[in-house]
């Protein structure tokens, strides 16, 4: 059991929404929970890290970019409860966006695999109901 599991308090998760014309960047989670699925790039930001800066480092240790402006989209509330009710995750997602300036993704610490997606064509990459939500402001937001 992870210390984020049963937690007292819930966490702060970061993602960040890439554009690049019609595309979205999507990563390919390599280590738990839910290995092997696409999603955003993103993790927990750190104490005494500002949200932004949790999303720039990030972006930069999961797929080796970094962006220019950030805009905030939305958050997103995850929590899930086992099986006697009990809270076992508790996240509060701050979700940003930004245009991808330059140089090609690459797959690193957490993430097994980054791909560039058509914002038009998401449904082979399975995503959570939310992660298609944000995409849709980002889009509207920086694309």
């Amino acid at each position: 059991m992870s210390d984020r599991e049963y937690p007292s308090r819930p966490f702060v998760g970061i993602g960040i929404v890439v554009i690049k014309g019609s595309d979205v960047l999507l990563c390919r989670r390599g280590k738990p929970p839910n290995v092997g699925s696409w999603t955003l790039p993103g993790g927990a930001q750190d104490l005494g890290e500002t949200c932004e800066a949790a999303a720039r480092r990030e972006l930069m240790e999961e797929t080796g970019l970094s962006v220019g402006a950030l805009h905030f989209c939305a958050h997103v509330d995850t929590i899930r409860r086992d099986d006697a009710g009990r809270i076992r995750f508790h996240y509060t997602i701050l979700d940003f966006a930004a245009r991808w300036d330059s140089g090609e993704p690459a797959a690193s610490t957490d993430v097994s695999e980054v791909h560039w997606a058509s914002m038009d064509a998401l449904e082979p990459y399975d995503l959570w109901s939310e992660a298609h939500r944000i995409i849709g402001i980002a889009r509207r937001l920086v694309g």
